[in-house]
C-alpha cells in the first residue's frame, strides 16, 4: 500500500478537520509523517483513502463521527445558502438594471419585482431546512431562477 493511500485526520481549532496526505516521494515511515505533519495535542485518525468520500461538495462541512469522516447537515446547509447568494448575486444585479430601464419607459414592473423576491427568498426555502443528507439539499437548488447548479 502507498503512502498516498492513507489519510491522518484531526479535528482543528476552527471546528473543522484537517487531512494530511501522505507523500509518496518520502524515505519517512507513515509514523513519521504523522509525527511530523500532525499535532501532538489531537486526536489524529488513521484512515484508508478509499473510505473518505468521494464528493467535496460540502468539503468544509466534514466532521470526524466515530473515526468516520461525515457531513455535519448544518454546516452543509451554510454552505449551500452561501452558493444560493453568490449565484444570485449577479442576477439581482441584472434585474435592478431591467427595473430601472422599465421605469424610465413607464413599463410594469411587477414581473421584474416578482424575480427580484424569488432570488431573495431562495436562502430561505423550506426543503433546505428539511433536508437531511447531501443529495436532498443538492435537489433544492432551484434552476428555474438561479440557474445551472454548482453540483452537477
Amino acid at each position: 500500500m502507498a503512502n498516498s493511500d492513507i489519510r491522518f485526520i484531526y479535528e482543528n481549532d476552527e471546528g473543522g478537520i484537517t487531512i494530511v496526505t501522505p507523500s509518496d516521494k518520502t524515505n519517512l515511515t507513515l509514523d513519521e509523517i504523522k509525527a511530523k505533519c500532525c499535532p501532538s495535542g489531537k486526536t489524529v485518525v488513521t484512515i484508508n483513502k478509499s473510505e473518505m468520500p468521494s464528493n467535496r461538495n460540502f468539503r468544509n462541512a466534514w466532521k470526524l463521527n466515530n473515526n468516520k469522516v461525515e457531513t455535519d447537515m448544518t454546516k452543509a446547509k451554510e454552505i449551500h445558502k452561501s452558493n444560493i447568494r453568490t449565484a444570485r448575486k449577479p442576477k439581482l444585479a441584472e434585474l435592478d438594471i431591467e427595473f430601472q430601464k422599465a421605469l424610465e419607459t413607464s413599463s410594469s414592473t411587477t414581473d421584474i419585482v416578482s424575480k427580484k423576491q424569488a432570488l431573495r427568498d431562495a436562502p430561505a426555502d423550506s426543503g433546505i431546512a428539511s433536508a437531511s443528507d447531501e443529495a436532498a439539499l443538492k435537489a433544492q437548488w432551484n434552476t428555474s431562477i438561479l440557474g445551472d447548479s454548482p453540483y452537477s
